[in-house]
Parts: structure tokens; C-alpha cells; sequence
């Protein structure tokens, strides 16, 4: 025990000596040299520049010294005469940072978008394809066709993919050397290309990207890191329960069923089991057949702990779930699919297509199949040691162009949450008077339209973004810094747009500035004080002033899940009449709740990445079998060495190519028959494994005895079935007819993104809770 304990005081004490910050000295060194060049370079022609940039040209190492010092200056040349924006020194900082294959840390306001671009550049000069990734397709859009002078100039191609754009696009912009996308859509066309059947249908390959270069990276890299992207297929749909959901929709929080004080968890209790039972027939819900026990689970999930315009929102007649670390919708996101039917019997909307998964790939799983990866954003220091654990990546912080002179208010903490509310909004009211420009953070829609309608009561108008107004985004949220502007928004809504004080234009900035610059208003803390510090980055922008505060309450749900011990009598001081509370004490506790918080998701993105790890390492297997198959004369080998007769009937009959490609055929969709039903399974092990854990067995490694061995069968069963059906199906002069014998691919294919279960936490404290469940349970019976 003693040494174990020395081995993890060595660990935290190697965390907390460890830099957050990776050293620029050697960088900072080479600026003077740069700017030593700019005067000759400003001479050359446009396509005398084009050609310098041309001879960096060549292997696909880094750049030396002298060679970067060359790059940096052309590049900045590139930058102002294309765009009439010189890069300042700490711009090029960052891009030789992110050359070198750190996530740099840069302020809102100090041209990470510009910086990004020399440095996909840089990379591409030096022969590496460059997938620069971003959050959403809007971003991804405006920034390829924002920065295509800039590349233009440096002889560089760029491209970019989304949504709505056709194949011929995607695959031009993925033969461009460097390629713009949301993380999504790249991940989607990952997935499209390991589900054809012909070699030419694939748009990413034969030229996979050498670099991820990721905007936002805190939010790619660690919010989004365990959300599973789907390839779905046509499938018998998921059976939504609505007399599940209704039965439910009776029960009472306390009597017939409990949360745990996270919020996390609900479970039935004695009585509210007898009541479900006696609701349907007269059933044991317990018994070790019963169809009932996960119906009624899952919509006991989705009636208590699920909640509308905090959780989804209910828009067209469809449930649509909101980003939590965005506060937008999430476009093409759903729950797992037992879950997602049952919201919506809950809310009475129209079922989703629901179908059989084809495919599905974490972000994380995703990003690691870069060779190199970098980034940039304006809160990375926060996440160092999840980029460092997850990804080997170091984070480089680069000192603003400018001082940051905005004033951080401490936290205003209140008794109650009116009183909170009130004392926020006549903070708004009194600030308004003076024309100076308020954005208010709100932690969710329903929130943000509780203030909107406020603030109108008090006869003050603003402008309301929140995840049911999301495509207007970024012009509203570019406007947030005019003159008697107020703009009420749900968390980092508008993330990537730049507030430029006195409005997009600047025609009042040094009136706003005289103001005090944009106040920013929290009204609480986020799960993340990542998060929070993004919601404060957006005054401030290149030394312009500006504020912010946060309005918190003990009634907030943070701090009543994760610091339940503070309570109003312990406070040394207490609250004023209007229930402002100054006691120090109190507000470390806001802060405690906070990094307990970041703690929990921390421990689910360690727990969910443990089970993901060895599924993506498997599918890595499975399509590098695939690739083969689908580039070579594997299949066509197999059936000539197992099947030979047929296989010389046939070759003979309609030559080598036609039987070769029919073979394929054959072959690839029972190598992807067995892969669906590989992922089926291990969904159902995963749903059940804690359950083996009743015999003191660890949850993940019964997870890898069950789907190790049932892996191992996956490409055996699918030659041994493929070569029987070799000697079954029909083949003709128009190749293999699958159909006709039954092998029937998907008539219809789309993509989502899943929220993987939203109350998946450690294995052993759900094991704890299952049982003292089901001891309590049979003692009452």
C-alpha cells in the first residue's frame, strides 16, 4: 500500500511540476529574421513570390530554421497582399507552433483563422495533404473561401466539403492539398468510403490526409471526443412504447422513483415497481425473462432525468438535441436508439428513422488516424493534460498582440436563484442606461428566453440566440458590440465569429470604448471553467476594454450536485437583505463544484474511450481487409482456390474481370454483414457487462473476453459464407445478382451523430447502485 501510495503522490507531483506551457524561446529567436526579410521580399511579383514559396518544395520533413524563417516571411507577404493583413510576430508564432505539432493557445480576437491557414500552408509545401478541421460546415465554408487568396498566392490548392455539397466537390476538395470540413462531415465521408462496393465511389481515398489541423481543438479534441459518428442503414425501425412512456409519465420523483443526487441516475422504488406492474397486467418486471425491465428503465431515463429546452427541444415536430458544450442544436445528433424513442413517445412527436448501424467511429478514433495532428484555440492550458493523455499533444500559449485589459469581476453569489435573477437583471437594466453593449451567457434555452422576456417586461429589447435560432448565429452575434446592443445567448452560440466593438463595422468603437467595451454576463458557471473563460475571451478583443461577471446562486444545480456540503448556516458573513452573498468561503465552494464537475467528465471520457479503444483497433483490422479486397484480386484468389471449377466455368463464360468483380462482391458483403453483426453484439455486451460485475468480475475485462473471441470469427465466417454463396448466387453478364439470392444490401443510407449515453459513469458506482437495487428490491418482496 505505502509504495503504491508513493507511486501516485510521484504521479501529481509530476503533473503539477510539468509546464503547461511547451517552450517558444527557439521560435521567438527567429522573428528578427523574419522581419529582416520582408523589405526584399515586398519587391517580388506576385508569381515571383508564387515560385520562392515553390522551392521550399520538396521532402516531407519539417523545415529548418532558415527554411521557416523563408516560409514565415513569404507567408506574411502572402497574407497582405491578399487580404491587406499583415500577420502580426504572434500570429507567426502560432503558425510555428502548429508546424511543429503543438495546439497553440491564442486569445479571441488574434487571428487564429489567418494563423491556421499559413500554417496548412506550411504543411503542404512541405508535401503533406492537410485536413483542416473545424466545428461546424458554416465555419469551414467561410474560412476556405475567406483564406483562397492567401493560398492561392503561396501555390497551395484548398477546398472545402459540407453538408449539402455534391460528390464531384467532395472529391476535387479532398484531392486539394489542403481540404476544409466540420469534423462531422469529414468523419462521414471516412464512413461512405469504407461502405463502397467499387473503388471509384470513394472520395477521400486514394489521397489521405498526412495532417489534422484543428480549429477550436478543446472543443473537437475533448467535448466532442467519445461522440460516436453512424453510418446507418435500412433496418426494422426501433419499437417506440408509447404506453411505456404513459405509464411512466404517472409516476412520482420520491415516491415512486428516486435520482441519485447527481442527477445521473433514476431507478424504480418498491413501490413504484408494483405500480408499473400492476399498470401492465400483473407482470414480474424482475423475473430473468422480462421483455419490461430496460423498456421501463429507459423511459423512466427519459421522463426524469431528460429535460425539454435543457437537454432537446422540440422543433417541427421533432426531438432535437442541443450541443451541451455549444448551446446549439446538434445537427444530425441523437441519443442511442431505445433512448431516443422514448423522448419522443414522451414528447408525442413523429419517430425518427432509426435503422441498423453499417458503421460508426469516435472523434477521437477519427483524429487518431492522423499522422500528425496540431491545433489552435483560445482555451487550451485548461485541457492540457487530456490532450497530453489522449493525444501525446503539448500546448503552446502565445502572448496576445495586445494586453488583455478586460476586468474580470468576481463571481456575485446569491441565496436563491430569484434572487439571482433579479439582482442580473437589474445589473442589465442599470448598464443598458449607459448605451454600453451587454452579451449575456445563459446556461440553457429555456433560460435564455426566461431572461429575454424579463428584460422585455422591463421594456428593454435584445436579441435572444439559442439553439432554436442557431443559423443566424453569426451575424447576430458579430453585432453584439454596438453601441445599446443586447444580446441574450445560450453558452458559446456564435463561436468563431469575431465582436468587433461599435458593431461589425466599428462606426462606434471609441464611443463603445469609452463605455467600458462589451460587458459579458454569466449567468452561472458552466461545467467547465473552459468554458467559462471562453464566454469572458469575447470582450477583450486585441487590448480593446471591456468586463465580465457571473451571477451564481446555492440553488444552481452545479453547485447543489457537486458541493451539496456548503450550506447557508456555515457562512461567517451573512447575505444581504437582497441575498448577495460576499463570504470568501462560499464562493471557493463555486469553484470546488466546478473542478469536481470537470472530474466527472473527465472519468466518462477515460471509461468510454476504455471500451471504444478496442472496437476502433478492431474496425482498423476489418478495413484494412476491406481495402484489400476492394484494390486487389483478393476475393477473386479465394473463390479460384476453393471454388475452381465454378471459377474456370465462369471465367470461361464471361472472362476473368467480370467474374473477378463479381467475386468482389460477394466477398465484400459478407465481410460487411459480419461487421454489422460484430457491432450489434458488442453493443449489447456493452449495455450489459456491469451486470456481470455482480461476480466481482472487472467490467472491462468481461468486455474483452466476450469481444475478442467474436472478432476473431469475423473474417473466417465471412470466406466461409462468401465461397458457399459463390457457388449459390447467380451470375450473369451484368456480374453477381445479390439481390436475387437474398443478400440484399441497405436500399438507403444516412448519417448521425450519437450522444453516447448521457449517464455513463464509473463501472463501479453503477454496480453499486444495481446492487443495492435489487437487494432492496427482493427484501420487500
Amino acid at each position: 500500500m505505502a509504495t503504491m501510495l508513493a507511486k501516485v503522490k510521484g504521479r501529481l507531483r509530476r503533473l503539477l511540476e510539468r509546464p503547461a506551457s511547451v517552450e517558444l524561446t527557439k521560435y521567438e529567436a527567429l522573428l528578427p529574421k523574419i522581419a529582416d526579410r520582408e523589405e526584399s521580399i515586398a519587391k517580388l511579383s506576385d508569381e515571383e513570390l508564387t515560385e520562392k514559396v515553390g522551392k521550399l518544395r520538396g521532402s516531407e520533413r519539417e523545415l529548418a530554421d532558415d527554411e521557416l524563417v523563408e516560409y514565415c516571411a513569404l507567408a506574411r507577404e502572402a497574407a497582405k497582399r491578399a487580404l491587406d493583413e499583415r500577420p502580426y510576430d504572434v500570429q507567426l508564432l502560432g503558425v510555428m507552433g502548429m508546424l511543429s505539432g503543438h495546439v497553440v493557445q491564442m486569445a479571441t480576437g488574434e487571428g487564429k483563422t489567418l494563423a491556421g491557414a499559413l500554417t496548412a500552408a506550411g504543411f503542404a509545401v512541405r508535401g503533406k495533404r492537410v485536413h483542416v478541421i473545424s466545428v461546424n460546415d458554416y465555419l469551414a465554408k467561410r474560412d476556405a473561401e475567406w483564406m483562397r487568396p492567401v493560398y492561392e498566392l503561396l501555390g497551395v490548392s484548398v477546398g472545402y466539403v459540407g453538408e449539402k455539397v455534391s460528390t464531384e466537390h467532395r472529391r476535387a476538395a479532398y484531392e486539394s492539398e489542403v481540404c476544409y470540413g466540420s469534423v462531422s462531415e469529414i468523419g462521414f465521408d471516412l464512413l461512405r468510403d469504407r461502405l463502397v462496393t467499387t473503388a471509384e465511389d470513394q472520395v477521400q481515398v486514394p489521397n489521405p490526409a498526412a495532417v489534422a489541423l484543428v480549429d477550436e481543438a478543446d472543443s473537437v479534441l475533448v467535448d466532442e471526443a467519445k461522440v460516436p459518428l453512424v453510418m446507418a442503414g435500412t433496418a426494422e425501425g426501433v419499437e417506440r412504447d408509447a404506453d411505456m412512456a404513459e405509464i411512466v409519465r404517472r409516476l412520482r420523483a420520491g415516491v415512486h422513483y428516486e435520482e441519485d443526487e447527481d442527477g445521473r441516475n433514476a431507478w424504480l422504488t418498491p413501490s413504484g415497481a408494483k405500480a408499473v406492474e400492476k399498470a401492465l397486467g400483473g407482470v414480474d418486471l424482475y423475473a430473468e425473462d422480462s421483455p419490461y425491465l430496460a423498456a421501463v428503465n429507459v423511459a423512466l431515463h427519459a421522463h426524469a432525468l431528460l429535460e425539454r429546452d435543457v437537454d432537446y427541444i422540440v422543433r417541427d415536430n421533432k426531438v432535437q438535441l442541443i450541443n451541451t458544450s455549444r448551446g446549439r442544436i446538434a445537427a444530425l445528433q441523437r441519443w442511442p436508439d431505445g433512448l431516443q424513442a422514448a423522448v419522443e413517445a414522451k414528447e408525442a412527436v413523429a419517430a425518427t428513422e432509426s435503422g441498423e448501424v453499417l458503421d460508426s467511429i469516435t472523434v477521437q478514433a477519427l483524429i487518431a488516424r492522423y499522422p500528425k495532428v496540431a491545433g489552435m484555440t483560445g482555451t487550451a492550458v485548461a485541457v492540457a493534460e487530456q490532450l497530453r493523455e489522449f493525444y501525446k499533444l503539448e500546448v503552446a500559449v502565445i502572448a496576445p498582440n495586445k494586453p488583455c485589459v478586460r476586468e474580470d469581476e468576481l463571481t456575485r453569489l446569491f441565496t436563491t436563484e430569484e434572487a439571482k435573477e433579479d439582482a442580473l437583471i437589474e445589473e442589465i437594466v442599470k448598464t443598458h442606461e449607459t448605451g454600453r453593449p451587454i452579451l449575456v451567457g445563459t446556461l440553457d434555452v429555456a433560460e435564455s428566453e426566461r431572461i429575454a422576456k424579463r428584460l422585455s417586461e422591463n421594456d428593454l429589447s435584445c436579441v435572444v440566440l439559442n439553439a432554436k435560432n442557431d443559423a443566424e448565429e453569426a451575424a447576430i452575434v458579430a453585432e453584439a458590440g454596438a453601441y445599446n446592443a443586447i444580446t441574450v445567448s445560450t453558452q458559446m452560440a456564435g463561436r468563431g465569429t469575431d465582436i468587433r466593438l461599435g458593431g461589425h463595422d466599428e462606426a462606434d468603437h471609441d464611443k463603445v470604448a469609452e463605455l467600458g467595451g462589451l460587458y459579458v454576463i454569466g449567468t452561472g458557471h458552466y461545467p467547465s471553467s473552459r468554458l467559462d473563460d471562453q464566454l469572458r475571451g469575447r470582450a477583450g478583443r486585441q487590448g480593446d476594454p471591456g468586463g465580465s461577471v457571473f451571477f451564481s446562486s446555492m440553488e444552481d444545480e452545479q453547485l447543489a450536485q457537486y458541493a451539496p456540503e456548503v450550506q447557508l448556516h456555515v457562512l461567517k458573513e451573512p447575505p444581504g437583505e437582497d441575498g448577495l452573498i460576499k463570504d470568501k468561503t462560499a464562493r471557493a465552494f463555486v469553484a470546488h463544484a466546478q473542478r469536481v464537475a470537470e472530474g466527472v467528465e473527465l472519468e466518462i471520457h477515460r471509461n468510454t474511450w476504455r471500451y471504444t479503444r478496442l472496437i476502433e483497433q478492431q474496425r482498423d483490422i476489418i478495413m484494412e481487409h476491406r481495402d484489400k479486397i476492394l484494390h486487389s484480386d483478393v476475393a477473386d484468389k479465394l473463390f479460384e482456390k476453393h471454388a475452381p471449377e465454378r471459377h474456370a466455368e465462369l471465367v470461361e463464360e464471361f472472362g476473368e474481370d467480370l467474374v473477378a468483380e463479381a467475386a468482389r462482391q460477394i466477398l465484400l458483403y459478407h465481410l460487411d454483414r459480419r461487421w454489422v453483426d460484430h457491432l450489434g453484439y458488442t453493443a449489447d455486451v456493452r449495455e450489459t457487462v456491469h451486470l456481470r460485475a455482480l461476480a466481482k468480475e472487472t467490467p472491462i475485462d468481461e468486455f474483452h473476453r466476450a469481444v475478442v473471441p467474436a472478432f476473431n470469427q469475423i473474417v473466417p465466417e465471412a470466406h466461409e459464407t462468401a465461397i458457399a454463396s459463390f457457388d449459390s448466387v447467380k451470375i450473369g453478364s451484368n456480374g453477381a445478382e445479390l439481390e436475387e439470392a437474398g443478400l440484399k444490401r441497405p436500399t438507403s443510407t444516412w448519417t448521425y451523430m450519437v450522444y453516447d449515453n448521457p449517464w455513463d459513469s464509473d463501472a463501479e458506482q453503477a454496480l453499486k447502485k444495481v446492487r443495492a437495487h435489487v437487494k432492496k428490491v427482493k427484501a420487500e418482496r
